[in-house]
């Protein structure tokens, strides 16, 4: 049995990821991968994910130049949900966000409503070839 085998991928074929950074410990993203993804990402050190949204493998930074490096895959308890360990490249301080920040986990709720509480450090349209 392949350790790929080990994964529960839920009906879509998708394992659920996190992207934490390595230091310091932010939860930067979170996204999916498939069995193709988790084995390039394994192969080549850098995460890979598939993009529900395209329909295809993505390769974090493929765009945006903010590539994420991997330091470690840990599979949870029940095997249905990665946790990876990064560092996130392109920009000090990294860039996860495609809205130019620094974590995808910027709003925060307050008072009845969704506050964003993280600074954009580029306009993503400087961003974005």
């Amino acid at each position: 049995m392949s350790w790929l085998d080990e994964v529960k991928w839920d009906a879509q074929g998708l394992l659920p990821v996190i992207a934490q950074e390595a230091g310091s410990n932010d939860v930067l993203m979170f996204a999916f991968m498939n069995r193709e993804a988790l084995e390039r990402t394994a192969a080549i050190g850098q995460a890979v994910y598939w993009s529900r949204s395209r329909q295809r493998l993505w390769h974090k930074g493929e765009e945006s130049g903010h590539f994420q490096q991997v330091h470690e895959m840990r599979l949870d308890c029940d095997n249905d949900v990665l946790l990876l360990k990064v560092t996130q490249l392109g920009h000090t301080p990294g860039i996860a966000c495609h809205t130019g920040r620094h974590s995808c986990f910027f709003q925060r709720y307050e008072n009845g409503a969704w506050h964003g509480v993280e600074p954009v450090l580029i306009d993503p349209e400087h961003i974005y070839r």
